[in-house]
């Protein structure tokens, strides 16, 4: 079965509500990797909820469950929200200002796109057009903040 990241999101939140659903990607063959967050960080036994409460729904595929380290996964508006001042990689889908990618710091989020400052400019990218999107870790000179 294809499940969707609802579909996915949907039953986590029925595995353990306090399990944050980030993103799933290819992981090569029929293997998938699954982000997850939780507030009590991500262990062996979250690992563990995650792929049997995933089993039924990606019959079909191995499971790799991972927590998002770093370079935590941003997928929705509230991400961009809860992140804003801190410093992401953005990749679009279609061009804005001539370019498809962007590291920056997020300087405002509201729940249709976002205000990105990037080599002292500033880009409005639609969630939509966003491809890929993650925290990049903070450089030793002076980083955006």
């Amino acid at each position: 079965m294809k499940a969707s990241p609802i579909e996915i999101e949907e039953r986590l939140k029925e595995v353990d509500r306090r399990i944050e659903f980030l993103a799933v990607e290819p992981a090569g063959g029929d293997a998938l990797r699954i982000y997850v967050d939780h507030p009590d960080g991500v262990n062996l036994e979250i690992c563990r909820k995650v792929t049997s409460g995933l089993n039924e729904l990606l019959v079909n595929h191995t499971l790799e469950v991972s927590s998002p380290g770093p370079e935590r996964p941003l997928t929705k508006p509230e991400h961009f929200s809860r992140f804003e001042g801190r410093r992401i990689k953005v990749e679009t889908e279609d061009a804005i200002q001539d370019r498809r990618k962007f590291t920056g710091t997020i300087l405002e989020a509201s729940t249709e796109d976002m205000k990105l400052g990037y080599d002292n400019a500033v880009v409005n990218i639609p969630y939509g057009n966003i491809k890929r999107s993650h925290l990049a870790p903070e450089t030793s000179k002076g980083a955006n903040k």
